[in-house]
């Protein structure tokens, strides 16, 4: 057996043992890793003996150890969202020449986070740490998609539909409607909702836990950001970049 081939099987009992909070007894395991009773074996003791795994003494069951936390502290403290997506969201921006912002949610509202100019003429107003409702913008139509009925529910309660042009979504009734068609083209847009003569596309961001933690969007002039750019162009743009970011975040698919 070579070290690598040794790495790769050990990486793969780590990996099955960690969708089994509980444990599995060395029969399953075996079976599941397709690995004689022992080679898996061999390599459970290795990783019990770095404590990358622990047996339980009662039910003979073999579980991920404590040592896993420590080499996922670093990742998981130095995965600030922020952080992880400014190289792929600098690189948007520069490719589509239009201005682009990321954004969470907090307290109903949507938070601008970040915030990437163009170097076009018409700049937009928003400022990082700027808030906006989520019924009439892109990035917060994607964070309602990622929220229990609940959740949305409690925000939606909370919302007044205010007309912020003619094209504004003025009722729940319209705002689960678009919701659910988020969720299924996976994308939202503002198409000229929130600010007269602005659209807008937002894509999400997926943690590790297969979450919307975050959303970005593309935004500019309508008289740029035309339906048929958006169509031909920016939807394609906007996944790619959403897959990029959710990816590095340890989100898989």
């Amino acid at each position: 057996m070579s070290n690598v081939q040794s790495l790769e099987r050990a990486l793969t009992i780590l990996n099955t043992l960690s969708d089994y909070p509980d444990g599995l007894p060395i029969a399953k395991l075996t079976k599941l890793v397709d690995l004689s009773k022992s080679t898996t074996h061999r390599l459970l003791a290795t990783l019990v003996d770095m404590n990358y795994v622990a047996k339980d003494p009662e039910s003979d069951k073999y579980k991920v150890g404590l040592q896993t936390l420590y080499v996922a502290r670093s990742v998981l403290n130095n995965n600030n969202i922020a952080n992880v997506a400014k190289p792929y969201l600098k690189q948007l921006c520069a490719d589509v020449n239009e201005t682009v912002h990321l954004c969470i949610e907090d307290k109903g509202e949507i938070v601008y986070i970040d915030k990437l100019e163009s170097n076009q003429t018409i700049r937009m107003y928003s400022r990082i740490g700027n808030r906006a409702p989520m019924y009439c913008t892109a990035v917060g139509k994607v964070l309602l998609s990622g929220m229990s009925a609940r959740r949305l529910d409690e925000i939606a309660d909370f919302t007044t539909f205010t007309p912020r042009t003619s094209r504004t979504i003025t009722s729940k009734e319209e705002l689960y409607a678009e919701v659910n068609r988020v969720r299924q083209q996976e994308y939202a847009l503002d198409n000229i909702e929130n600010e007269e003569g602005i659209r807008c596309i937002a894509g999400p961001i997926f943690s590790h836990e297969h979450r919307i933690v975050a959303s970005f969007s593309i935004s500019g002039p309508s008289n740029r950001v035309t339906m048929d750019r958006v169509n031909d162009e920016l939807i394609r743009k906007v996944k790619a970049c959403s897959r990029e970011i959710s990816h590095a975040l340890g989100y898989t698919k």
